[in-house]
């Protein structure tokens, strides 16, 4: 096969890094590719709070549109950033093998804030997951937007007032970027997919389909979807505060999930284990979803629609 494979990605480094870590897995199966760099509209509008944008897909939609208008043959992107509801048109061609999904602090001078949950601090994320979260251990703590590619988060953290930011520890390790004064949330739940790679492509791409389903990893794959899957069935996007973990361990897997108000205050929870064997493990994030729907999600959602009203 003498076609080489364009790679759309964003331009960020850390994008690129991924992007790159496909072309040399796609170059072991013996495919020849090349790199096309976008900007997207979530990188270039690095003011206003994601929250705000309101856009699902904020980060995927300029490559989506590129890769429907052949720029590109694939595209490649975070999977936390992909709407669970891909474009008309687009299909998932692989799920690469998970890095980890924790969040870490990166702290200024000391870490002393974290001991105590009555303490006053100004921590910056723009993720209102992370927000709630935060707001639900440490209700007196103030929170600041921080935009930007991971390089630019670091820089701005380092030339605040803040006492510390908050990052997916994937992102940072993956540029070996990750500094010394920082401490993973072991109690956070991740976003949905957090730490995973997909891989899209055109629906009707024969080559790129098979070429980029050697790389996927079934694991990976099956707990992504249950997470994404928790997700869509509560209608969550970028405005609304969910986390979901399923790991695969021994044959079973284990499911977590939940829903917070934006101030962090309410919350809506559900663990879950099931053999892998079982006909239904699959479906076990639609199941876990209706419980927390069932046991005050349902209100919560509903007070975070009518707050952006």
């Amino acid at each position: 096969m003498n076609r080489v494979l364009r790679i759309g990605t964003r331009d960020s480094q850390l994008a690129v890094w991924q992007a790159t870590l496909v072309q040399n897995l796609l170059a072991e199966k013996g495919f020849n590719s090349e790199l096309v760099p976008l900007k997207s509209d979530g990188d270039i509008d690095l003011v206003t709070p994601l929250y705000e944008i309101g856009v699902q897909g904020v980060f995927t939609k300029t490559l989506d549109a590129a890769l429907l208008s052949q720029r590109f043959d694939i595209a490649v992107h975070s999977m936390k950033d992909v709407p669970t509801q891909l474009a008309k048109g687009i299909v998932q061609a692989a799920v690469l093998p998970r890095a980890s999904y924790k969040d870490i602090i990166v702290y200024k001078n000391d870490a002393s804030f974290l001991d105590d949950h009555t303490s006053v601090a100004t921590i910056a994320t723009s993720s209102i997951r992370r927000r709630s979260q935060w707001l639900n251990r440490y209700p007196n703590h103030s929170i600041d937007n921080l935009r930007g590619n991971v390089n630019t988060r670091l820089k701005k953290l380092d030339e605040s007032n803040w006492n510390g930011a908050i990052f997916a520890a994937a992102g940072l390790e993956r540029i070996h970027l990750r500094p010394e004064n920082s401490i993973e949330l072991d109690w956070m739940l991740p976003a949905p997919a957090q730490g995973a790679i997909m891989v899209v492509c055109n629906e009707n791409d024969a080559m790129a389909k098979e070429a980029c389903g050697l790389l996927n990893d079934p694991v990976t794959a099956a707990c992504a979807k249950i997470e994404r899957d928790f997700l869509r069935t509560l209608l969550g996007g970028c405005s609304t505060p969910i986390s979901a973990l399923a790991t695969i361990e021994n044959d079973v897997l284990s499911f977590e999930g939940n829903i917070f108000s934006l101030d962090g205050r309410q919350k809506a929870a559900t663990q879950k284990a099931i053999q892998t064997t079982h006909p239904s493990f699959l479906s076990i994030g639609v199941e876990a979803a209706n419980e927390v729907l069932e046991s005050g999600g349902r209100q919560i959602t509903e007070g975070i629609k009518n707050a952006g009203k």
